[in-house]
């Protein structure tokens, strides 16, 4: 499974080369050309959606190639047990940077953090983390249960 950005789309490419694409601006997410951007559950090449609305804010539970990959579109909402509950063990997070993402990362044990949005590089900074941007990024077979990876991916 590999990470990057196209255009304004952070992009998670399966195995099988099946993309999972998530508009920066819009908020939508889609499996290739197959919008999963309301409430629901779904499935499509074999990747595994989940889509819940609280308070008007979408999150994203997604299976793919054997891992969970979690997106949140937004850091305006209370941590209540009701959404911690929904996010279970997580992989991979993509979570917009802002002061309250740094409460919700420590809220939620991934073993994958991958920040978006232009203040980036201050959350990396928040959490002592200096990390050179990379143009993609490929999760390895076996991610590390005991330690944080966080990934700054160019834009």
């Amino acid at each position: 499974m590999e990470f990057f950005y196209r255009n304004n789309n952070l992009v998670t490419q399966s195995s099988a080369k099946k993309e999972i694409i998530f508009n920066l601006e819009t908020k939508d997410v889609s499996i290739d050309d197959f919008s999963v951007s309301n409430q629901g559950e779904y499935e499509k090449s074999g990747i595994l959606v989940e889509v819940k609305d609280y308070e008007n804010n979408f999150f994203y539970s997604i299976s793919v190639d054997w891992y969970h990959v979690f997106i949140i579109t937004t850091d305006s909402f209370e941590l209540t047990e009701d959404i911690l509950s929904f996010f279970g063990d997580i992989d991979v997070l993509l979570l917009p940077w802002s002061k309250n993402s740094i409460k919700i990362y420590e809220n939620i044990e991934a073993k994958v953090v991958i920040p978006y949005w232009e203040g980036k590089d201050v959350f990396f900074a928040t959490i002592s983390q200096h990390k050179d941007e990379v143009e993609n990024f490929k999760v390895k077979w076996e991610i590390m249960w005991d330690v944080t990876e966080f990934v700054n991916l160019k834009n």
